[in-house]
């Protein structure tokens, strides 16, 4: 596996590109905390190395990248992503990035914002968004907060880095053998399956040796003043069950020129869960599909940015459409079935 040394730190990085051998364009995939490049590799790199020349990478101290004492604030990682992509001589490119990794992104492109040509945000938080959670509490941490007093763990789901405190905790428990319990295995999906130990062990050394901690939970740099700035091409998808859904309000106020997609019955790490959607959602949005669509409003709609979705969508294993008073109808066997009960009840209403 491929290394470099970048703005003082050791970097593992990989890249795909099944192209003809022609020019292409770039596209930088960035995985949040807890995970590594693989949270990209099988499901996104590689069906996407067939459009672009795809990058991958682990952020320092995750993965096989160096662990340093510190340099762990969102503003430094964002500085090493500018250093690796002048090693790699890219100096354009299409941005993929997962929570925290979305952070890192937003920063780079608030310092370089001629070096972005898209950028794709799964379900960021960032600080102006966390700060809203005092007034606007995240509904369904109020199905998650008796599940986490139930298995006497001492986190409020009200508070704003609720996440990453909630990885930490799993994390421990992991690493002692401690079976995980099924009602928070969405919430922590990084730290389950045949590498969630090992994960767990890295993620624990990282909170616990180095800076990160601190580092990573304070202000990440990005007021709603910078982020304004920002006027390339954006499309922010968040999960309806994610605390980051805070954020991605915040946003919707301050980029109209972006898109804004919901994934329904989905928490913070849909893009684990909801590959299939979130490639389709992707491609569409670089074929430009959405560049008008989001600017349509339906008679009586306030003027302005909506997290909108497809009327026709899967949820617990069955196919749905929903009503325009988000009423669900089905669940159908496929999306055909649902797409054709959605075009027959249309047809009524109409006639």
């Amino acid at each position: 596996m491929p290394t470099a040394q970048v703005n003082g730190v050791q970097l593992n990085y990989l890249q795909l590109d099944e192209g003809d051998g022609s020019h292409r364009e770039d596209l930088i995939m960035v995985h949040g905390l807890a995970t590594n490049m693989a949270f990209w590799y099988f499901k996104y790199a590689v069906p996407l190395s067939q459009r672009f020349r795809v990058t991958i990478y682990d952020l320092r101290g995750h993965g096989r990248s160096e662990m340093p004492d510190s340099g762990y604030t969102p503003g430094i990682l964002g500085q090493d992503l500018a250093a690796l992509m002048d090693h790699l001589g890219i100096e354009k490119a299409h941005f993929l990035a997962h929570s925290f990794g979305g952070v890192v992104a937003l920063n780079f492109a608030c310092a370089q914002p001629e070096r972005v040509r898209s950028l794709v945000l799964a379900d960021s938080h960032f600080s102006a968004g966390r700060h809203i959670q005092a007034r606007s509490e995240w509904s369904f941490g109020q199905r998650v907060q008796p599940v986490l007093d139930m298995y006497g763990l001492d986190l409020e789901t009200n508070d704003p880095y609720f996440g990453p405190r909630l990885l930490m905790r799993v994390a421990e428990w992991q690493i002692n053998g401690f079976e995980i319990p099924s009602e928070l295995a969405e919430l922590v999906s990084p730290l389950l399956g045949k590498t969630g130990k090992r994960t767990s062990g890295e993620f624990v050394k990282l909170m616990k040796t180095t800076s990160a901690e601190r580092e990573m939970t304070t202000d990440d740099g990005l007021s709603l003043e910078r982020l304004r700035t920002l006027h390339f091409t954006i499309i922010a998808m968040y999960g309806d069950n994610s605390p980051a859904r805070l954020s991605g309000s915040e946003l919707l106020e301050i980029w109209p020129h972006a898109i804004f997609r919901r994934v329904r019955d989905a928490g913070h790490f849909f893009p684990t869960v909801r590959p299939e959607q979130v490639l389709n959602d992707c491609i569409r949005f670089w074929d430009g599909e959405f560049n008008h669509s989001h600017r349509r409003h339906r008679a009586g709609e306030t003027r302005r940015s909506w997290f909108r979705s497809d009327r026709v969508f899967r949820s617990e294993g069955g196919w749905f459409f929903t009503m325009r008073n988000e009423e669900r109808m089905g669940p159908f066997a496929s999306r055909e079935a649902a797409a054709e009960h959605l075009a027959s009840f249309l047809s009524e209403v109409t006639t």
